[in-house]
C-alpha cells in the first residue's frame, strides 16, 4: 500500500492511503496554499505568553481532527451504512474546518469582528482558491457538502455532528493537543473509549454514546471545563490579548484621525486600518507574521501610546489582571476608582484599562440551555433496554458543570497595581 505519513505529537502517526482517489484528494488538500497557511497561525493564539511550549499551529490540529474523523468513521462503518460521498465529505470537512481562521486564532476575530466559519465556507466554495478548485475537480457536489457540514445543515445530521457538535473531532483533538503542548494535564481524557462508544441513533439522525461510554464523556467534559479555567482563561494569556486589542484600537484611532501609523503598502493591513472588511483573498493572505511585523514597526512610532503598547507586547511586559471577587453592588464604584487611579498614573484609560469577562470566547462550557438541539450530547441510559437522553439528564457530574464558570477581571498597567490592591483591601 502506498501511503503518506505525518508524524504527530498527539496521535503519533497519521496515515493517508494514496492508492485511492480519496487519499490522493486529502494529500492534495493538505498541500494547498490555504491549508499550508495554517502553519503560520498559532492554535492557541497568545497562550505561549503563559505556556512557553504552546507554539503549535492550526495546521497540526487540523491534521489531528482529520485523523479522529477517519478513525470514528471506520468504527461506525462496521455497524451503519455510510455512503462513500458522505464519508469523503466528513473527512474533508474535518481537515478544512479551520482554514478560515484569522491571525492568532480567536484574538483577531474578536478585534476585526468576523467569524472564521464564514471565511471557511467561502474558501471551500470559491473557484479562486486552491482548496475550492481541488474539491471541485474531485466532485462538483463535494464543496457544498463540506460547507453544509460546517454550517450544520448536512444530512445525515449524525455525520455532520462528527465535525460540528459538543462532542466532535475538533474539540476531542484540541483538548489533548493543547494539554500536551501547554504541559497542563487537565485536558487528558479517555479518547479511545469515546470512539469505541459512539453510535448513530438512526431513527432521530443523531450521534449518541452507548451506556458504557458515559463516564468517558463525563471525563471529557470535565477536562474541557478545567482547560478553560486553567488555560484558555488564564490571567496572563487574557492580559496579552487585552494589550493586543488596545494596540489595534489605538492604531485604528490614529489612522481615522489622519495621524501617521506605519503599515506595509499593498497589504491587507491598509484595509484593516481603514476599518474595511477584507475580501476572502486578502483574509487568506493575512496571518500571525503580518501582525507581528507591524507591531515590531509600531514600537518606533512617534505616538507614545502606540509605541509603549507595542513594546509591552513584544517584550511581555503585560498588564496585571485583577479578579473582582466582591459583591456585585460594590463593583461599579470600584471600577470607577480603578479607572481614576490609572488616569492619575499618567495612562489613558481607553487603552490601559479594560474589563475582561471572556465574552469573546466562542467555545464555552457545555450547558444544555445554551447549546443548539442538534449539537447536544446524547447518551444511552441503561443496557438491556436503553433510552437515549441528553447527558445532563442522567449525569450528576455533568449537571454540576452546567453553571459554567464566569470571570470578571480588570486589566491595567503593573505600575499602578499597588494602589489598586490597596483600594481593593480597604
Amino acid at each position: 500500500m502506498s501511503e503518506k505519513i505525518y508524524r504527530d505529537s498527539v496521535h503519533n502517526i497519521i496515515r493517508l492511503n494514496t492508492d485511492t482517489d480519496e487519499g490522493k484528494l486529502l494529500v492534495r488538500l493538505i498541500d494547498t496554499a490555504e491549508f499550508q497557511r495554517l502553519r503560520r497561525i498559532k492554535q492557541l493564539g497568545l497562550a505561549n505568553f503563559t505556556y512557553q511550549g504552546a507554539e503549535h499551529s492550526r495546521f497540526t490540529h487540523s491534521l489531528g481532527a482529520l485523523h479522529l474523523a477517519t478513525r470514528t468513521l471506520y468504527k461506525l462503518q462496521n455497524t451503519y451504512q455510510i455512503s462513500d460521498e458522505a464519508r469523503i465529505a466528513v473527512r474533508c470537512a474535518a481537515l478544512l474546518h479551520d482554514i478560515g481562521h484569522g491571525a492568532f486564532s480567536h484574538v483577531i476575530e474578536s478585534v476585526l469582528n468576523f467569524h472564521h466559519e464564514d471565511f471557511t465556507v467561502e474558501a471551500v466554495l470559491s473557484d479562486e482558491t486552491e482548496v475550492g478548485q481541488t474539491l471541485k475537480s474531485f466532485s462538483q457536489e463535494l464543496p457544498q457538502n463540506i460547507a453544509n457540514i460546517i454550517k450544520g445543515t448536512f444530512k445525515p445530521a449524525a455525520l455532520s455532528q462528527l465535525v460540528s457538535s459538543q462532542l466532535d473531532v475538533d474539540r476531542m483533538d484540541y483538548l489533548l493537543r493543547d494539554s500536551l503542548m501547554t504541559g497542563a494535564k487537565y485536558g487528558i481524557y479517555d479518547l479511545e473509549w469515546i470512539i469505541k462508544s459512539l453510535e448513530i441513533d438512526e431513527e432521530n439522525d443523531r450521534l449518541y454514546v452507548s451506556a458504557r461510554g458515559i463516564y468517558a464523556v463525563e471525563d471529557y467534559l470535565q477536562a474541557r471545563y478545567y482547560m478553560f479555567r486553567q488555560v484558555y482563561f488564564h490571567r496572563t494569556l487574557r492580559s496579552a490579548e487585552v494589550v493586543l486589542r488596545s494596540l489595534f484600537k489605538r492604531s485604528l484611532q490614529l489612522f481615522s484621525e489622519g495621524k501617521e501609523v506605519w503599515y506595509a503598502e499593498k497589504t491587507p493591513f491598509a484595509k484593516i486600518l481603514r476599518g474595511e472588511k477584507l475580501t476572502l483573498n486578502e483574509h487568506l493572505q493575512f496571518d500571525d507574521s503580518d501582525v507581528m511585523f507591524h507591531i515590531k514597526q509600531w514600537q518606533y512610532s512617534d505616538d507614545e501610546i502606540l509605541s509603549d503598547l507595542a513594546k509591552r507586547f513584544l517584550h511581555r511586559r503585560l498588564f496585571k489582571a485583577f479578579d473582582l471577587d466582591m459583591p456585585d453592588n460594590e463593583r461599579e464604584d470600584f471600577l470607577i476608582k480603578c479607572r481614576e487611579i490609572v488616569e492619575n498614573g499618567g495612562f489613558d484609560s481607553r487603552f490601559y484599562f479594560s474589563e475582561d469577562t471572556a465574552g469573546d470566547v466562542p467555545y464555552y462550557f457545555y450547558t444544555k440551555e445554551k447549546t443548539a438541539p442538534n449539537k447536544l450530547i446524547y447518551v444511552a441510559d441503561g443496557y438491556s433496554r436503553p433510552v437515549i437522553r441528553e447527558i445532563s439528564e442522567i449525569s450528576a457530574a455533568v449537571r454540576g458543570l452546567q453553571k459554567g464558570y464566569q470571570i470578571h477581571r480588570v486589566c491595567f498597567p503593573p505600575e499602578v497595581k499597588d494602589e489598586i490592591a490597596k483600594l481593593y483591601h480597604k
